[in-house]
């Protein structure tokens, strides 16, 4: 409920920079607790920060006994894990790097590569956590990631091969995304601020999520994916196409997945970065795939950009909107730029939502739409 509280009081969790050594003039979204966190004994050899926020995440709304009760019900063969990442332990490696001996340049001996860079650490580290035995599979296609588990799992769970899944996504802070962005003249010195007249960058974030998906609804009014769409831009590795050509797509296979019209979406939770590239073409979109938008917004001057994790956490705040009845407001901004898409939500409201469409477009053209709505009570 702490998101829900700070989304409905308008209260955003960036801070000026302080991570690490890093001394850019930018503002981030950086997690309390986890460099004093410790994992537990057994799983220590996949000790970094971004394993650390996993455990975080799992520790929250007793999600750890959901997926409990799931493998009683299921089997631990018969559950898959699907998780999104960008970073995976990057910042071990750039600490590793640090410490390496003067003479030779070797790496120190408690460097373990497999078990924290890679991009499967995450996934294998809570597979064995939650001892999980089903399909198990990470994804890495920038800010599309954990937006992308989605598709991956429904497609695992339609051919049988799973008869659950857990999903999710963990990106943590290290330098090399920081400066990477930065080098891109990406970052705002400024907290983020969508679809404003005078964006200029993105705030650079952290998170995790993680959510479990089953075939039948455990209850009335559940909450459901009712499509998913993914495309590729194929057409520049640091921009969107101006004309939004993968974007609508991505947004016009939710649809038709889903078989909901576009006048049937209640609110479109934006990709929203705040740079002015990525907004304008998001617009164009938009245009494309609904002749009147209804309510949208984006939350990222809540949280920032959280990249990898960027799809789980907005597939959760939308899931919340429904969930709460509330249209989430676009923190920061204050005067929409009137050559984007009219109807952005600046200030949250209470509203009845039943469907949510939500937007994650990666780096490099990869784009995902996501559909939730409500089982009928």
């Amino acid at each position: 409920m702490a998101t829900v509280s700070a989304l409905r009081e308008q209260r955003g969790g960036l801070r000026k920079c302080d991570f690490d050594t890093a001394t850019l003039d930018t503002w981030i979204g950086r997690v309390e607790g986890i460099e004093d966190m410790r994992l537990p004994y057994e799983s220590r050899h996949f000790d970094c920060r971004n394993n650390r926020l996993a455990l975080l995440a799992l520790e929250q709304d007793d999600f750890i006994a959901a997926v409990n009760g799931c493998r009683r019900k299921y089997g631990a063969a018969h559950i898959g894990i699907f998780l999104g990442t960008s970073t995976s332990g990057i910042h071990t490696t750039e600490l590793a790097y640090r410490s390496r001996d003067q003479d030779s340049g070797r790496l120190p001996a408690w460097f373990d590569l497999q078990n924290t860079h890679l991009i499967y650490s995450v996934v294998d580290f809570v597979r064995e956590l939650l001892d999980i035995d089903g399909p198990s599979q990470a994804i890495s296609t920038a800010c599309s990631s954990s937006a992308k588990v989605f598709a991956s799992a429904f497609r695992h769970m339609q051919c049988g091969l799973c008869d659950a899944a857990l999903v999710g996504g963990i990106d943590s802070l290290c330098l090399t995304t920081l400066y990477g962005f930065n080098s891109l003249q990406l970052v705002s010195s400024r907290p983020c601020s969508p679809w404003d007249t005078e964006r200029d960058g993105i705030s650079i974030g952290e998170a995790a999520g993680f959510a479990l998906l089953e075939w039948e609804a455990s209850g009335s009014g559940t909450i459901n994916l009712l499509g998913y769409g993914e495309s590729s831009d194929a057409y520049q590795i640091a921009n969107p196409h101006p004309e939004g050509t993968g974007a609508a797509l991505s947004m016009q296979l939710a649809l038709a997945m889903s078989g909901l019209s576009a006048a049937e979406i209640d609110y479109i939770n934006l990709h929203g970065t705040a740079t002015p590239a990525n907004d304008a073409s998001e617009s164009v979109a938009l245009q494309r795939v609904f002749d009147a938008p209804p309510p949208f917004s984006s939350t990222k001057g809540w949280i920032g950009h959280t990249l990898g994790a960027a799809g789980i956490s907005e597939a959760i705040i939308a899931c919340q909107a429904i969930e709460h009845g509330f249209v989430p407001g676009t923190l920061n901004t204050g005067r929409p730029d009137e050559s984007l898409s009219a109807g952005i939500v600046l200030e949250t409201r209470d509203q009845k939502v039943g469907t949510v469409l939500t937007n994650s477009f990666g780096f490099g053209g990869s784009n995902c739409s996501l559909i939730f709505g409500r089982s009928p009570e």
